[in-house]
């Protein structure tokens, strides 16, 4: 016995209108009478033609006609569009996750240490020198930070411990 997949649903064939017009096609050649209507209405000399007026319209007819035009299944107006985002997007993306600049200060999360974890903890802290810094001496650090001159290093110690330097290259 023969089977044959049958497709649930078809959504790429679209449905012509006027000989082999589909509806996109027939608005974009429809536009031009409206907004050329619009251009006679509003520019100076209104309700009278004029040879800058006959020019406009010539080029939103040219304009519109030519985004009508189907090549491999689409119209010139889905192609431009296309074209347009990708060359509107960025180029790169670049994430540091370092990055600390407008970032708002956040209080550390207090959760429950068992006894063990609480003394290794303060044993901890007590190898760790804490430096108290002023508002102005941290904003003089991430200026120092943010300069592309600024070699900024670290080396990891053999029991886990960081050294991190800054050397400013002029």
């Amino acid at each position: 016995m023969k089977s044959a997949i049958v497709p649930a649903q078809i959504t790429t064939v679209e449905d012509k209108i006027a000989g082999n017009l589909t509806l996109q096609q027939m608005v974009l050649l429809a536009m031009p009478v409206f907004v050329n209507f619009v251009l006679y209405l509003i520019l100076p000399r209104s309700m009278s033609l004029s040879a800058y007026k006959v020019v406009l319209m010539a080029i939103v007819f040219f304009f519109c006609g030519l985004m009508a035009i189907r090549i491999r299944g689409k119209i010139l107006l889905v192609w431009a569009t296309t074209i347009i985002r990708y060359n509107s997007r960025p180029r790169y993306y670049v994430f540091n996750k370092n990055d600390t600049y407008l970032r708002p200060p956040t209080a550390p999360i207090e959760e429950e240490v068992t006894a063990t974890e609480s003394a290794a903890a303060t044993e901890a802290e007590s190898k760790l020198p804490l430096v108290d810094m002023s508002t102005a001496e941290v904003v003089k650090l991430e200026g120092i930070l943010a300069n592309p001159a600024a070699k900024l290093s670290f080396i990891s110690r053999k029991k886990g411990g960081l050294h991190v330097s800054i050397t400013e290259v002029e």
